[in-house]
């Protein structure tokens, strides 16, 4: 059975407080919950699967550490999000996943409100050193 694991939402000035993301720790249980088999290349969920898979990924791989940092996911009212956030010794990294190659700045709003934030994009070329070094 998948281990469900929701992560809060950062509770500062204008960010959204009130809604949780829910990841599994085993993506079978995913594709059998929506009831998606198809490869990858077929798949509407793709940016989906692949955020659960390195959320997962990178949960897995603190947790063998023994290392807990806060997790969170970061929206605004209009919008502006990044997919995860560690907070841990007062230093604050988000990441942002995309499955192409490609990076994104961080999203103003963050940058004004958190000005020594790290904001890096985790894509397919670089994901490894996500899910297996700090």
């Amino acid at each position: 059975m998948g281990i469900l694991r929701a992560i809060t939402i950062a509770k500062f000035r204008k960010e959204i407080s009130k809604k949780k993301k829910v990841y599994f720790y085993d993506l079978g249980v995913r594709n059998s919950i929506i009831q998606q088999y198809q490869p990858l290349s077929g798949r509407t969920d793709r940016g989906g699967l692949w955020e659960n898979f390195l959320v997962a990924e990178r949960m897995k791989y603190l947790h063998a550490r023994l290392h807990f940092p806060n997790r969170y996911f970061w929206r605004t009212h209009d919008h502006q999000e990044l997919d995860y956030l560690e907070e841990s010794d007062g230093q604050l990294h988000g990441y942002e996943f995309k499955w192409k190659p490609k990076s994104v700045p961080p999203p103003v709003a963050f940058s004004k409100a958190y000005p020594e934030g790290k904001v890096q994009t985790v894509h397919r070329e670089n994901f490894e050193a996500f899910i297996s070094e700090e």
